[in-house]
């Protein structure tokens, strides 16, 4: 048996280590003629650790990245609102959260592949059912057979839209832009992620590795996304704590990533005979708790044991009952606290401030717990 996985992303390649460690062969199919080491940072929970250790990645993924032990979320000047010591999971799980260069973490994984190989410039047009089996045709013209298929192809999976095509994807009315910056944090910030709260937007950033700060900023709208300029960056957070505007200035802006924040409504059927999603062609959920890339993850690791036990349409029938709760909870927890972050209101920011300061945190914990328990094949 061939397992074909389309999308040579952090969930594919993930998926492809897991099913390689259970010496099952698979093939990955990617559309980009060649991986390059794009995009920025990425938070790796202490969820998504805990697979990467079974997987025997823990040791060099933090070699790579910076180790994250708290998560904070303040107001515009850096005042904290509400913190989450993530301490407690970390001696829990003996297992650290890391913040890593996203393409440094692409480059272990396809690193760690044995004999698992990639096909790039291969995207994905179409999928025909021939018997048993599935015909599979690119965009170069190429057509390959094949018995079982695994959709790691993101937010807009063409997998999905060929077995579910009634999926709905939901935009937040929220533009994104995404930089690193060449600069060492202050002591106090450098194993934190902090995320300032103002009014219609918010400001994010984490050390990754010595002299680079990975940052994350938002800004809602109702009717024109296209008001907003990466010029004007450091306009809209003028009001901010120095080391936001530092962040900005710092950041060369051809290499500042823009993008709306959609997801996925959740679904509650994420196989069809021989085929199955993974990711966020499964889940897509907005990134307001750090958990898209971990989710894929968790997807790998689950699935992988269920293939290993199972006969294909059982494991991915298990996969999805052991898996789907949990991603349903992200993908809906993350778009509340989404638009909770861009209260334009002051009398509802203030309650929302409020009611953060507030909040104890065994409560934050108990909510972190649910998240960063993996679950038991």
């Amino acid at each position: 048996m061939i397992i074909d996985i389309i999308g040579a992303g952090i969930g594919g390649l993930t998926t492809a280590i897991a099913l390689e460690q259970k010496g099952i062969k698979a093939r990955i199919f990617e559309q980009t003629e060649r991986i390059k080491p794009v995009g920025a940072g990425i938070i790796l929970a202490n969820n998504a650790m805990q697979v990467y250790e079974k997987l025997g990645l823990q040791k060099i993924i933090e070699d790579n990245g910076n180790s994250i032990s708290s998560m904070n979320i303040t107001n515009s000047n850096l005042k904290p609102l509400s913190k989450i010591d993530l301490s407690y999971f970390e001696q829990k799980h003996t297992i650290k959260n890391i913040a890593i260069h996203r393409g440094k973490l692409q480059k272990i994984l396809i690193d760690k592949l044995k004999y698992t190989k990639i096909e790039l410039n291969h995207k994905l047009t179409s999928i025909e059912k021939n018997g048993n089996d599935y015909f599979l045709k690119f965009e170069n013209g190429k057509q390959i057979q094949s018995s079982t298929v695994l959709g790691a192809d993101g937010l807009n999976s063409i997998v999905r839209q060929k077995i579910f095509p009634n999926n709905k994807i939901r935009n937040a009315n929220q533009i994104c832009w995404r930089g690193i910056a060449e600069c060492e944090l202050p002591v106090k910030f450098r194993n934190e992620l902090n995320e300032a709260w103002g009014k219609s937007e918010r400001f994010g950033f984490v050390q990754i590795a010595k002299n680079k700060v990975y940052w994350y900023a938002l800004k809602a709208f109702k009717n024109n996304k296209n008001k907003f300029s990466i010029n004007d960056l450091d306009q809209y957070f003028s009001t901010y704590n120095s080391i936001i505007k530092d962040i900005i200035k710092l950041t060369k802006k051809e290499k500042i990533y823009t993008a709306e924040i959609s997801d996925l409504k959740p679904t509650s059927i994420w196989y069809k005979e021989k085929i199955c999603l993974i990711g966020d062609a499964a889940h897509a959920t907005t990134p307001n708790m750090g958990q898209g890339a971990c989710q894929a993850i968790e997807d790998a690791f689950v699935l992988s044991e269920c293939l290993y036990t199972y006969e294909i349409t059982k494991a991915f029938s298990e996969y999805q009952k052991l898996r789907l709760p949990k991603a349903h909870l992200v993908v809906k927890t993350s778009w509340f606290i989404g638009k909770m972050a861009h209260f334009k209101n002051p009398i509802s920011i203030g309650l929302r401030n409020q009611m953060l300061r507030l909040t104890p945190s065994s409560v934050n914990r108990k909510q972190n717990e649910q998240i960063f328990q993996l679950v038991e094949i």
